[in-house]
């Protein structure tokens, strides 16, 4: 399957049903979302933060916003997860992930707000990420995550992920699963429709 282009980012929304009930939406980061972006990262905790950038960093940095903002350049993808409370969005958690061509791999960071933890909300995020990572064509999704990060690594282990270290840095675990899904496969019905597309050769740019 060739790579997957999209040209217009807005459809390619998911609602997911977390555990507990709740109505979960995952979609492409805009750009009108650069505040509301770093305002939820500014309400997460030090340590989450730190769980989430290995460094102690209070917000955003101009640099690293920038990047969160422009999704698609090199194969790089922003997204955030909202839910509605009295007819507000509210972002309950994000993720962000980039396509490895050159070795089929789908490499992946996410957070989850404090307040939503323990809620099914990691759990389905990561399940949506295969999907996307399916639809684009990778072989494996990974993750590296500090030792210390006893949540995420559950989480990990929970998502039938495989846990090995990190060639480069001790400190960090790597999380890593296979993927061997073709088209029709792909769990998520939206990117089920995109690989489908992609796989019979029409373009999306």
């Amino acid at each position: 399957m060739g790579t997957l282009h999209l040209d217009d980012l807005r459809q390619y929304s998911d609602a997911l049903r977390c555990r507990n009930g709740i109505v979960v939406t995952v979609r492409f980061v805009e750009p009108r979302d650069a505040a509301t972006l770093q305002s939820y990262f500014r309400s997460l905790s030090v340590r989450s933060r730190y769980n989430r950038f290995f460094s102690a960093m209070r917000e955003l940095p101009d640099n690293l916003l920038e990047q969160f903002m422009h999704v698609g350049e090199r194969d790089e993808f922003s997204v955030l997860a909202t839910t509605k409370i009295d007819g507000f969005e509210i972002v309950v958690g994000e993720a962000r992930y980039a396509f490895h061509p050159e070795a089929a791999s789908v490499e992946l960071g996410l957070s989850v707000d404090d307040r939503w933890q323990g809620q099914g909300i990691g759990s389905a995020l990561l399940r949506n990420l295969e999907c996307r990572a399916a639809a684009l064509g990778a072989k494996r999704l990974f993750c590296d995550t500090l030792r210390s990060n006893e949540a995420m690594i559950g989480l990990a282990r929970k998502s039938g992920f495989t846990l090995t270290s990190n060639p480069d840095d001790w400190k960090l675990a790597r999380f890593v699963k296979q993927i061997d899904t073709g088209p029709l496969d792909i769990a998520c019905a939206s990117w089920r429709l995109a690989a489908t597309r992609i796989d019979a050769g029409l373009a999306y740019r």
